[in-house]
């Protein structure tokens, strides 16, 4: 969910709800249809009763290769830019325990002074959103994993410009950005309620390699809560929606090979997960912009992760 070319928009057609080609089986005696968390153990989970700093890190995604903002808004810190705070715990009957992450996009329509933004200046960009991660600039990772199942309870937003995400990234790509791996387990647009987006990326040479799916969904997304989850194995890569499989076409478990795998062993590198609500820049800018759409919400009721 970077901006390599914009580092995104690579991947737009996968839109159409069509997997591309490169595909592979599941290994040989791995039954990709049961529970994703049957037979491992919960390593993590944060039901959002709170907002832990010392789990999440909020602002510009963690890297060195660029600012680290992108899209149409900018990530504020955890007390908020411009005047608006976009974090927030909030009752929510449809949250399991009835509490929930919410994190915002408000329209601030004024020229805004926040620190390494390409859109202060600019009209469109003049919005403030919310990006948590498990890691930071410095290359500090709070938390991360190499493998395991992850997965969050999302109730993404129906918005004309909302780019909800739940994604991860490599550790060592912070420090070091020439090459990264990214794994979009969820990436929905706001204007597709029944259609989101999910991805692997390896950015940069050597091996540059990238994988994609529209997944068409049976139900309105935006009317509630879904898990969103990715199986990572040694090799691999498995994407879910409510702890379902998604399929290839004639119905076999979709499943990615990482072509970086044995790099990320030999550096005894993990995956880090964000949460984020960006705006997208590739869809027009709604004119006029109606009152109802200057604030947006996304809702996090949790993220786990099983190994």
């Amino acid at each position: 969910m970077t901006g390599r070319l914009d580092r995104r928009m690579f991947l737009g057609a996968a839109a159409a709800a069509a997997i591309l080609p490169a595909s592979h089986p599941a290994a040989a005696g791995t039954d990709l249809r049961e529970d994703p968390t049957r037979g491992r153990s919960l390593a993590f989970r944060d039901d959002f009763t709170r907002l832990d700093e010392g789990t999440w890190h909020a602002g510009p995604k963690a890297t060195t290769f660029d600012s680290g903002f992108y899209g149409r808004s900018a990530f504020a810190p955890l007390n908020g830019a411009e005047g608006f705070n976009p974090y927030a715990i909030v009752d929510d009957p449809l949250a399991d325990d009835g509490r929930a992450l919410q994190i915002s996009a408000k329209h601030i329509g004024r020229p805004m002074r926040v620190y390494g933004y390409h859109g202060n200046q600019l009209p469109e960009f003049q919005w403030i959103s919310g990006n948590l991660q498990t890691a930071r600039r410095n290359g500090i990772v709070m938390k991360g994993w190499r493998r395991g199942y992850f997965e969050a309870r999302m109730h993404v937003p129906r918005h004309p410009l909302a780019w909800s995400a739940f994604w991860m990234m490599n550790g060592r790509s912070i420090l070091y950005p020439k090459t990264s791996i990214e794994i979009d387990v969820i990436e929905h647009k706001g204007f597709e309620p029944m259609l989101y987006g999910t991805y692997l990326h390896e950015w940069g040479q050597p091996g540059e390699h990238h994988e994609g799916v529209g997944v068409q969904a049976p139900v309105d997304l935006t009317e509630g809560y879904h898990r969103y989850g990715m199986l990572v194995t040694e090799e691999a890569c498995i994407p879910y929606l409510d702890r379902k499989p998604v399929p290839q076409p004639g119905g076999a478990p979709l499943r990615w090979a990482i072509g970086r795998s044995a790099e990320l062993d030999r550096d005894g590198d993990v995956f880090w997960p964000l949460l984020t609500l960006a705006l997208r820049t590739d869809v027009p800018y709604p004119d006029p912009l109606r009152d109802e759409d200057k604030l947006v919400h996304l809702r996090v009721d949790e993220v786990s992760v099983y190994v």
